[in-house]
């Protein structure tokens, strides 16, 4: 007689069998001729030029992640639209607060410059630029004499 352990472990074991089967069958019918062009690494049906491990652009993931905040948040305009009738004022109110911040947000993404695919340079000042380049003055010397300046008489 087993315990639920012994059918837990059977279970499992049976799971592992069907895996190992499926793969180990797959592996045996399918077609095995590798070509060039079957190996080389698809890139969304680009030929990949460079190395495979350089460094990209993260402004691909910042508007991803900015697509997936808005439309998750417009999701949840879909049960509003829906009782909409049903709460009247209550539900107006709500509503349009929530799409006021959802406009705010886009706002404050567009004036930030995140929706911009492209973003300039930051403009970071260099310590040569800002140290002035006047010789040093001693305390107590006299300041060096100025240009006598020529006058057309």
């Amino acid at each position: 007689m087993l315990t639920e352990f012994g059918k837990a472990l059977i279970f499992i074991i049976l799971g592992l069998v069907f895996v190992a089967g499926g793969l180990l069958v797959a592996k045996i019918l399918r077609p095995h001729n590798p070509t060039a062009e079957k190996t080389m690494p698809y890139e969304c049906g680009e030929d990949p030029i460079g190395p495979q491990w350089m460094r990209f652009n993260i402004r691909f993931y910042v508007v991803a992640l900015i697509f997936i905040l808005f439309d998750v948040e417009l999701v949840l305009l879909f049960p509003w639209a829906l009782i909409f009738s049903k709460l009247g004022m209550f539900a107006y109110v709500a509503g349009a607060i929530f799409i006021v911040i959802l406009f705010l947000a886009d706002f404050y993404l567009w004036a930030k410059g995140d929706l911009e695919w492209i973003r300039p340079e930051p403009n970071v000042p260099r310590l040569d630029d800002l140290v002035d380049r006047m010789p040093l003055r001693v305390k107590g010397a006299t300041p060096p004499a100025a240009s006598p300046v020529a006058t057309s008489e």
